[in-house]
């Protein structure tokens, strides 16, 4: 059943189109903040969602009969992670799902949205959860898929926070992000196992391993792992209650979250890995527990809501049940029963939602205490509205009547013989019942009886054409399916089914009619008995409070906030009252210890014995430089305290006695990034110790009996560690190394990596995987550093003027033109001269050591503090102000730039068809120069010298910024001197 042949074969380029197009789209959008109008937006996203729907249409050829389009990059190959996108018929799917509501959404959001709202905010975020929703279904890595898993949770917590003026959109995008949050980090842990297992991180290895997965010992923790992450993202019980809440994001985002993405994720998981993890009974009671109760609980609660969103999503969570259990029955029938659904359920959902949408948006109301006769104002809605209530309630000849039926004809059969299977057939009846109770409500309560009275907007009136449009296309496809389902969407659910299913598909039929059997008594048994039920409650509902009797107190977001009231006042402010401190040198005691523990304990448990220490001599010169050195450490030591100034010179030559050993111990490398470094901290430390208080001997003897016991204490606990990384690094020389490690790296240096230097080439090209992730860190730390300083306040006593600028001043006050950043060049006029002279000399010297850096000693990380070195310089030599007028550089520009430049490096390599960040190596013939050696690790060494200066530049902005914030300080203070 192969459906239409358009005659049309992509290239597997298209598949990492269809995924890069949303996010290449969110990136557009955000170009757009400034755009008042909603048309732009709206139109760049249906385009880009347009698109992707035609390049999964016309991949449809190549994913019938169980066929499988791939598009493979390889990334880390030695670990078994790489760029891995697998589109089957099941996937094609939820792909169609994804991108065909999407594309009708963003259609109904053009005229939903507010000329008022950001708009290209929100289609920015709707695309981006797009393109995370589509990165999952075409994973064909695990790693890959949590990545995407975890970027749906983060973009939808943007899309439910949409409004963030509101609490309620706040407070439900806090809790969707913190409950799928921790189920994303379970699932991590889940797949990890399961590739442990199986030994690769492939999908297609992993879905083939089913019964090496089910008889391994680590079964159970993954699948228990794997079900917490797929349970918490499809809202099923326990974790049913973050759902509802996020009901405060705007329409359409709840119209496509609830049913093509998000919460489809969860049941997408569990068909994508029932081959590998079902058929056991931890499966079938897990999976089944949950479903049946979520099943019922939500079909409850859908009942007794008055809001009308609230009803519809209640109700999602109860169909999310419905599929969770068919799945837990790990039969074949019920897997086709789960897949149909899905699709079904997509289709009345969404209309559903815009149809919600449209009366909130004329009304002014979703609460249904307040609807009532709205079929006189909004009859094409009104009507479009019924047929989708009446497929969600399993109403004959709409889609919604076919999956259910199969579900009731799945119930009545014997699974695992247990108090779930006999439980099953009368739970889906009652709960089928439920469904029509609460689809009569919406119909009859909302379009039905008098006329609304004291609405918050006027007279309600249809939409305009095109935002009914997605609704009217809906409710044509529940009709279609509902009606010929065999001719409109068999091909394509067998396409689908197959691709799960594969050899174990089994014969299904989709007719409307099998004669008068058992799940046609259950469905009858259903309408009949749910009518029954909602007439019987339709007065009580008509003037109850939200929510079921009994339980109304019973609030999951209450329930959520009181754990995290516990959790993070109680347990964590017990903790930090017992290991929390706001001194530093607590914090730094408990770092130092746990870094040596950290580090010994491995070679304790492991038995480790050194080796008998040999004695082979010692040089006298070298041995007098590490005299001095220690000399210099005891001496910061004792001047810490009160003499920070001298005890930073010490810590300087401490530094430089580093730096000495790495020349003598022939590491150039080491020794010239250990020089720059001493340089760039030293200054940084400087300035910043201009801000710390004063420290003085006045205490009692009490506190000086504490504070020599605290110095004593951490004397003896740094010379404990010292001895302790001293056996370590011992420990580590001694052992045996393979002579191989060192050959390769030497041997291929030059003919692999394009280098003679082998320290650089290691850095940028053969590890170059952990250097960007070594830049990366080293940029989140400069924005922490700025983002802390932004909110530091210096102590009142550094707020005194220094002797220098306060004789100036008396200078500056004759010559008021001048301004307050010549203050500093004025008493450094001769070494400030000599560092603005410096500034072109040390550029050029940092272009010098990037350029030889692959070579001889050097490279982008020593280019970059280098040049660093020169805009610190700058500041010290005409203050802040002076600098920044006439250097315009812009660090955040420059990291982001670095970090973009080296991460794109790596992605070259895929488009020559290499592993990421593969080095390419040659010669280059220039004018007047000749051969001169060129490596595409020069690129990415770039980008690491670009984001060491961005980084070094913001922690000196962050710093240098203190001294404006002080010398505005001194003025207010003046002007408040001088008025008083």
């Amino acid at each position: 059943m192969k459906g239409w042949d358009i005659g049309i074969t992509l290239a597997p380029q298209f598949l990492l189109l269809l995924l890069a197009l949303p996010f290449i789209g969110s990136i557009l959008s955000v170009l757009l903040l400034n755009t008042a109008s909603t048309v732009l937006p709206s139109r760049l996203a249906s385009l880009v969602a347009a698109f992707c729907l035609i390049i999964t249409v016309l991949a449809y050829p190549q994913v019938t009969d169980g066929n499988v389009f791939r598009y493979h990059l390889e990334w880390i190959p030695q670990l078994g992670l790489n760029f891995s996108l697998r589109l089957d018929g099941f996937a094609w799917m939820f792909c169609v799902l994804i991108t065909g509501i999407g594309l009708l959404v963003t259609v109904y959001a053009r005229y939903y949205m507010s000329e008022d709202d950001p708009v290209p905010r929100f289609f920015s975020f709707f695309l981006a959860f797009m393109g995370a929703m589509l990165g999952i279904v075409l994973s064909g890595n695990v790693i890959l898929l949590s990545i995407f898993w975890e970027l749906t949770s983060i973009s939808s917590f943007l899309l439910i926070s949409y409004w963030n003026n509101s609490a309620a959109a706040r407070d439900g995008a806090r809790m969707a992000l913190t409950i799928t949050g921790i189920g994303g980090f379970c699932l991590l842990i889940g797949l990890l196992l399961i590739g442990n297992i199986v030994g690769s991180y492939d999908l297609d290895k992993i879905l083939a391993s089913g019964d090496l997965i089910r008889g391994h010992s680590l079964y159970v923790p993954a699948l228990i792992f794997i079900l917490l992450g797929a349970l918490t993202k499809s809202a099923q019980f326990p974790f049913h209650f973050w759902l509802p809440n996020a009901m405060a994001a705007p329409t359409p985002v709840s119209a496509y979250l609830h049913s093509a993405t998000m919460v489809k994720a969860g049941v997408f998981l569990l068909a994508r890995f029932s081959p590998a993890l079902s058929g056991t009974y931890e499966w079938f009671f897990i999976l089944g527990a949950a479903g049946i109760l979520t099943l019922l609980i939500g079909a409850f609660f859908a009942i007794f809501q008055q809001d009308l969103k609230g009803l519809l999503a209640y109700s999602t969570i109860s169909h999310l049940g419905l599929i969770t259990t068919l799945l837990s029955l790990g039969s074949p029938l019920a897997t086709v029963a789960a897949i149909f659904h899905m699709l079904n359920h997509a289709t009345f959902k969404a209309s559903l939602f815009m149809a919600a949408g449209i009366i909130d948006h004329e009304t002014g109301t979703r609460d249904m205490r307040r609807l009532s006769g709205l079929f006189r104002y909004l009859p094409y809605t009104a009507t479009l509205a019924m047929v989708a209530s009446a497929a969600m309630a399993g109403v004959p000849l709409l889609n919604g009547f076919l999956s259910k039926e199969m579900f009731f004809a799945e119930a009545i059969e014997t699974h695992a013989d247990s108090v779930l299977d006999i439980i099953l057939p009368y739970v889906a009846t009652l709960a089928g019942a439920f469904s029509v109770a609460y689809s009569l409500r919406f119909i009859h309560t909302v379009f039905f009886g008098p006329s609304p009275t004291n609405l918050p907007k006027d007279t309600p009136h249809e939409p305009t054409r095109w935002m009914r449009f997605p609704i009217e296309l809906l409710v044509v496809i529940c009709l279609i399916v509902g009606i010929a389902p065999a001719f409109s969407v068999g091909p394509f659910l067998h396409t689908a089914v197959v691709s799960v299913l594969g050899t174990d598909t089994p014969e299904y039929s989709l007719s409307i009619w099998h004669g008068f059997n058992l799940p046609l008594v259950m469905s009858l048994i259903a309408l009949v008995g749910g009518s029954a039920l909602y007439f019987v409650l339709r007065h009580y509902l008509a003037t109850c409070e939200d929510g079921p009797p009994l339980l109304r107190r019973l609030k999951g977001q209450r329930i959520f906030e009181r754990i995290l009231v516990e959790v993070s006042w109680r347990w964590a402010r017990s903790a930090e009252q017992r290991i929390g401190t706001r001194n530093l040198q607590p914090q730094l005691r408990w770092v130092v210890v746990t870094g040596f523990l950290a580090g010994l304990l491995p070679l304790w448990l492991s038995g480790f014995e050194p080796r008998t220490f040999v004695f082979s001599g010692v040089d006298k010169v070298f041995a007098g430089i590490w005299l001095i050195g220690i000399c210099l450490a005891l001496g910061t030591a004792f001047l810490a305290k009160y003499h920070r100034l001298a005890a930073l010179i010490m810590l300087g030559g401490i530094g430089l006695i580093v730096c000495i050993t790495f020349v003598w111990l022939s590491a150039p490398d080491l020794a010239i990034t250990q020089l720059l470094v001493e340089i760039v901290t030293t200054v940084l430390i400087l300035l910043g110790l201009r801000w710390l208080p004063k420290r003085t001997e006045k205490m009692d003897e009490s506190v000086t009996f504490r504070a020599r016991f605290r110095r004593f204490r951490d004397l003896l606990i740094a010379i404990i560690c010292g001895v302790g990384m001293t056996f370590i690094a011992y420990a580590v020389m001694t052992m045996p190394v393979p002579d191989a490690i060192a050959t390769y790296f030497l041997e291929n240096a030059y003919t692999e990596g394009g280098g003679r230097n082998v320290v650089n080439v290691i850095l940028v090209d053969f590890r170059g995987f952990d250097t960007l992730g070594e830049i990366t860190v080293l940029g989140i730390v400069a924005l922490t550093v700025f983002a802390l300083l932004r909110r530091f306040r210096p102590a009142p006593d550094t707020m005194v003027m220094p002797e220098q600028q306060r004789i100036q001043n008396r200078f500056d006050e004759e010559r008021p033109e001048r301004n307050a950043g010549d203050t500093v060049r004025d008493y450094l006029l001769v070494p400030s001269v000599i560092m603005q002279w410096m500034f072109p000399v040390i550029i050029t010297f940092a272009v010098y050591i990037f350029m030889r850096g692959h070579d001889l000693p050097g490279g982008g990380f020593s280019a970059g503090l280098t040049l660093s070195i020169a805009f610190l310089l700058q500041y010290l030599a005409g203050g802040t102000r002076w600098a920044e007028d006439r250097i315009r550089i812009l660090p955040l520009w420059w990291m982001g730039l670095g970090l973009l430049i080296s991460t794109l490096t790596g992605v070259g390599a895929w488009f020559l068809g290499y592993p990421f960040l593969t080095s390419h190596s040659q010669y280059l013939t220039l004018p007047l120069i000749g051969k001169v050696p060129a490596a595409t690790a020069l690129l990415f060494d770039l980008g690491v010298f670009l984001l060491v200066v961005g980084s070094t530049v913001l922690i000196l902005v962050a710093l240098a910024h203190q001294s404006i914030r002080i010398t505005r300080l001194r003025t207010i203070e003046a002007d408040k001197t001088k008025e008083s």
